[in-house]
């Protein structure tokens, strides 16, 4: 596999979880305000639809970007994490993107829960 497209890799597999659940956090806020508001009222949007809809996207690109770091680390299996130059980089990064992601999963799925569960607006 090409240098460029390894260190593509090895960057979305990092960041790209990360990202994905820090997107569906904000838009999950914006979907939870605009339910409060007149304004979003209006549309006739069921909000936990939205909150499901943006938890399957986030949940994608984690598992997008899961694979992503796998097939990083399948790649550079033979070269160990403190190999100098950017091989031992790309498998140590891959390494940490193959837990994190994970972690970013469970985060995923525990803020779609919520965020179903408890909807704002509600009458006390």
């Amino acid at each position: 596999m090409s240098r460029p497209r390894l260190e593509f890799l090895q960057w979305f597999g990092l960041f790209g979880g990360a990202l994905a659940w820090a997107t569906q956090h904000v838009v999950g806020y914006g979907i939870s305000d605009s339910a409060c508001r007149v304004a979003g009222a209006q549309w006739g949007l069921h909000p936990a639809a939205m909150q499901i809809v943006a938890a399957v996207v986030a949940g994608l690109i984690v598992l997008a970007a899961w694979g992503a770091s796998f097939l990083a680390f399948r790649e550079t299996r033979t070269v160990h994490e403190d190999a100098p130059g950017p091989a031992g980089r790309i498998h140590f990064f891959a390494q940490a993107a193959l837990l994190g992601n994970v972690l970013f999963l469970v985060i995923v799925v525990l803020n779609a829960v919520s965020t179903v569960y408890h909807l704002p607006c509600h009458q006390a």
